[in-house]
């Protein structure tokens, strides 16, 4: 995943729609406005871009959807391929296995589609091979985990793993105003893994900044029972808790079986990445989860939105410069009982 350490700290944002930062590819914004304040557009407008165009064939491969989370990126990429009369899909079989997925890239190039959109496995194993799509001129589009070298891919999509740790924090930091001395847990999901890393960062930068710090923490692996185990652990520790923040809502359903087996209440919860489970007892108002932070699990249906576009020469028609972004990395917001009905209709089942 991609670190936004030199980003710094940025506001709590709660829109309900997905706002991303953009790196534009090199382009030429539009000379000769027609009138004072007016900045002609030379790209594809919003009718041409929905309009029918040539039939598109993409390829799309992720990894196996043994997870909530990945199991809606999936079928998001599904459902937005079949949203369009004029794209035809194909789609790899999961894996996990980094040479499984090479294969499937390489009959994708074998084939001649016209893009791919890859979720890999592993970023970095995955480079090489979609390096060589794009020396075939199939452009690549890379989602959520990165390539080791930007020329693999011609646009890459991402949630914003640090942003989530700051949206998390900042959300605790209003909760918890002017009490210095509370206690502030953190459930993280695999250690080793930089999204974990960056989401952690976050958390800690956001917290520093209104004088609070991290206590408590555990590690858990993004499964029910791997949340439940560190949950259990966390909560046997430490007799008094006053906020919680776990990284990921699968491993939530765990975190919350074991926060009830043993009767705890007195802290709230944040969870993240935003499941409909977790939402659902949000908007009931009747637990200790009170939000949960927002990863997008659109990504791949975002991806296969774009690779349309670039294979029919279209650009995206809000934007001034006449191109599509080589960069996206989407908003995490937090999600309350305030706003929840803005966002469950794209939450994950855990």
């Amino acid at each position: 995943m991609h670190s936004m350490r030199t980003r710094g700290l940025r506001p709590l944002m709660a829109g309900a729609a997905a706002l991303f930062a953009v790196t534009l590819l090199a382009g030429c914004t539009s000379d000769g406005a027609e009138g004072e304040g007016e900045t002609a557009n030379q790209g594809t407008t919003s009718e041409e871009n929905t309009a029918s165009g040539d039939t598109v064939v993409i390829g799309w491969s992720g990894p196996e959807a043994d997870h909530g989370w990945l199991g809606a990126i999936n079928s998001g990429a599904i459902n937005a391929a079949e949203g369009f009369d004029d794209v035809e899909l194909r789609q790899a079989e999961g894996t996990n296995d980094a040479n499984q997925q090479i294969a499937a890239v390489e009959q994708f190039i074998n084939e001649d589609v016209d893009a791919i959109v890859l979720l890999p496995t592993d970023g970095a194993a995955l480079t090489q091979v979609a390096q060589k799509a794009m020396d075939a001129g199939i452009p690549v589009i890379n989602v959520d985990r990165e390539f080791s070298d930007t020329s693999a891919s011609r646009i890459t999509i991402l949630g914003d793993n640090y942003g989530m740790g700051v949206s998390a924090g900042a959300y605790i930091c209003e909760q918890l105003d002017g009490q210095s001395d509370a206690v502030v847990a953190e459930i993280a999901g695999i250690d080793s893994l930089p999204l974990t890393q960056d989401r952690s960062l976050g958390f800690s930068d956001a917290l520093e900044s209104c004088g609070l710090e991290v206590g408590p923490r555990v590690a858990a692996d993004f499964t029910v029972a791997g949340g439940e185990s560190a949950a259990s652990q966390l909560l046997s520790a430490n007799p008094q808790i006053d906020a919680i923040w776990n990284h990921d809502d699968d491993q939530g359903v765990g975190v919350m079986a074991a926060i009830e087996s043993a009767g705890r209440d007195e802290f709230f919860l944040v969870g993240g990445a935003g499941s409909v489970n977790m939402m659902d007892r949000i908007a009931a108002d009747d637990s200790v989860i009170k939000a949960t932070v927002i990863y997008p699990s659109t990504q791949a249906a975002d991806g296969i939105a774009l690779a349309r576009l670039i294979a029919q020469d279209k650009t995206m028609s809000d934007l001034i410069t006449p191109s599509v972004p080589y960069r996206i990395v989407l908003d995490a917001p937090v999600v309350t009982k305030d706003n929840v009905e803005e966002f469950i209709d794209l939450a994950f089942e855990s």
